[in-house]
């Protein structure tokens, strides 16, 4: 249904809308690079704190099963971390495919159709953050590997 619309107003909310989406789709595309910060961040600190239990333990006079139950914690923490991280992550892929096909369905409508093309899951090997989940994935698993075969049999 069109309205009549001598200012031009109808015209100027389609663009504020478009403008609106693109500003969205900027932000999800950030808020990806800060998630990763944000696990290096703590995974650092938390590895860091384990490898420092690891080290120190004898020293500090600590009951080597506190000593290993400190580090399996720390190590769980990291793992908690590295789920939120590539949850949000996986939260973001959703939400910019979302705000990438309202934007289509703009350009469909007021543009012409077929202007922007959808976003296509078959083009997910181009997508880095399919490269950030796998780098949360591989290092939470190589944390856990080798914690387990060379750190905590060593603690006793």
């Amino acid at each position: 249904m069109q309205v009549d619309d001598p200012a031009g107003v109808a015209d100027t909310l389609i663009v504020e809308r478009y403008r609106y989406l693109l500003r969205q789709i900027e932000a999800v595309n950030e808020s990806s690079h800060r998630f990763l910060r944000i696990y290096q961040t703590l995974a650092t600190t938390l590895v860091g704190a384990a490898l420092a239990l690891y080290t120190g333990w004898a020293e500090w006079d600590i009951d080597p099963n506190a000593a290993r139950m400190g580090i399996i914690g720390l190590l769980i923490l990291v793992t908690m971390v590295a789920l939120f991280t590539a949850g949000m992550v996986v939260i973001g892929i959703l939400t910019w495919i979302d705000y990438r096909r309202e934007e289509c369905d703009l350009l469909d409508q007021h543009v012409a159709p077929g202007f922007r093309s959808r976003p296509d899951v078959r083009n997910m090997p181009r997508w880095y953050e399919l490269y950030v989940v796998a780098f949360i994935v591989v290092s939470v698993v190589a944390l856990w590997l080798l914690a387990s075969m060379l750190v905590l049999p060593t603690v006793s």
